[in-house]
């Protein structure tokens, strides 16, 4: 056990410079087989289709009160999706574990989807230890991505 305070908090405008940075991590990029927006693309779309968007429940995750990541959970059609992105320094530490698990106790809606890239292993493990279950595959451009499920009720 680590003696990381992690903590989510509201987001606030300086923080979407750091996560600008966080999603065009070359490692990041790798692991989610997600092309990174430039930057004012990025910017727009947090402006709009994330902070913009009253239906989208996001956080900022702080450990030991410095900003390492978010986590986000949108509509898509009649799907819930959820999905977060941590600054590498962060990654192998629990930070993950703990910030899903603040997470899913304020994101209430039953079912949740999440669609990892196969190949990110430590998402898909992180998930399924927070009780997601595997119901398929899809296809986003070239990658598999495993669908992921979670029906139990918030704690």
């Amino acid at each position: 056990m680590n003696d990381d305070d992690v903590r989510l908090r509201d987001v606030v405008e300086a923080d979407l410079e750091v996560f600008l940075a966080h999603e065009h991590d070359p490692e990041t990029v790798r692991r989610s087989k997600f092309q990174p927006r430039p930057r004012e693309a990025f910017l727009r779309h947090w402006e709009t289709q994330v902070l913009g968007d009253s239906t989208v429940f996001v956080q900022a995750v702080t450990v030991n009160g410095e900003l390492a990541g978010n986590a986000v959970a949108w509509w898509e059609g009649d799907r819930r999706f959820i999905g977060y992105v941590f600054g590498r320094e962060f990654w192998g530490r629990g930070i993950g574990t703990r910030a899903l698990e603040l997470f899913l106790r304020e994101e209430k809606a039953r079912p949740l989807y999440a669609d990892p890239y196969e190949g990110n292993t430590g998402s898909v493990r992180l998930l399924e230890k927070h009780g997601f279950k595997r119901s398929g595959t899809v296809r986003h451009g070239d990658n598999e991505h495993i669908m992921l499920i979670l029906h139990d009720e918030a704690p």
